[in-house]
């Protein structure tokens, strides 16, 4: 009888652990646990092709993650996809020429937006430049002669969309295609 009460104990501990183990696996592969930051902030960008990215996929710069996709929508007058990114606040000093491109993780892995970082635009400097240009004083009054940097509602200009492995397919193949053609007709 107290046998029979241990290995239920046992089976219990058991299960419950399981239980718990596959919990974590979840979270894990749900990517839930990895970002909490509320208190950083938006920016989005355009893409030709955003196959394959989702909603929390990691958004990284230099193998570091940054944030993470809080949206993906579709513009019906650019026909393009809109990505939205939430950037942790601690990484508030990304210049304003900061590029997006969409990686696979691996061969077959999941999506991911990579940023790299551009050159900070300071608008005294362009400024400047164009008054030298068009042979003028410089116009600086109210300006904020600083470096810009990426910050809430701002958007990436210069993207990359996804490479699809079935396009890149259907090129080869189609290239492949027209040359075996005219090398036949060359015979002919």
């Amino acid at each position: 009888m107290m046998n029979t009460r241990t290995v239920e104990i046992w089976v219990g501990i058991f299960v419950a652990a399981g239980i718990a183990a596959l919990f974590m696996l979840a979270m894990k592969v749900s990517n839930l646990s990895a970002y909490t930051d509320d208190n950083g902030y938006e920016i989005s960008a355009r893409f030709d092709d955003a196959s394959g990215l989702k909603v929390r996929s990691p958004v990284t710069m230099a193998g570091v993650t940054l944030g993470r996709v809080t949206d993906i929508r579709f513009d019906t007058n650019g026909y393009q996809a809109v990505v939205t990114m939430q950037i942790e606040s601690k990484y508030n000093t990304l210049p304003d020429g900061t590029s997006a491109n969409i990686y696979t993780a691996g061969l077959l892995g999941e999506k991911y937006v990579g940023l790299l970082p551009g050159a900070a635009t300071d608008p005294c400097e362009e400024e400047k430049l164009a008054a030298e240009l068009e042979g003028r004083p410089p116009e600086l009054e109210g300006m904020e002669c600083r470096p810009g940097y990426l910050a809430q509602g701002s958007k990436i200009q210069l993207t990359q969309g996804s490479l699809v492995l079935e396009k890149l397919i259907a090129q080869f193949v189609s290239k492949f295609m027209e040359s075996d053609g005219s090398k036949q007709e060359t015979e002919k």
